[in-house]
């Protein structure tokens, strides 16, 4: 079978993705079909306490409490 077919047990959720930056980024970077995906940005939003990460794929995305990746 080919290494392009994706068996359901591989599929990675958004929460599952290990939290660091370049985790974050290889997941998009799949999620993407391969078009690289990078970080524009960074800034700390003060309402709700957190550093907010600008991604070129057009998502803002942030850490939880548990410090699971979270879409805004």
């Amino acid at each position: 079978m080919s290494s392009a077919f994706v068996k359901e047990s591989e599929e990675q959720w958004l929460h599952d993705v290990a939290p660091t930056l370049n985790a974050l980024v290889v997941y998009l970077t799949r999620e993407n079909n391969g078009v690289r995906v990078y970080e524009r940005s960074t800034y700390f939003d003060d309402k709700l306490g957190k550093d907010v990460h600008v991604m070129s794929n057009g998502g803002k995305y942030t850490k939880d409490e548990e410090g699971k990746w979270r879409i805004l």
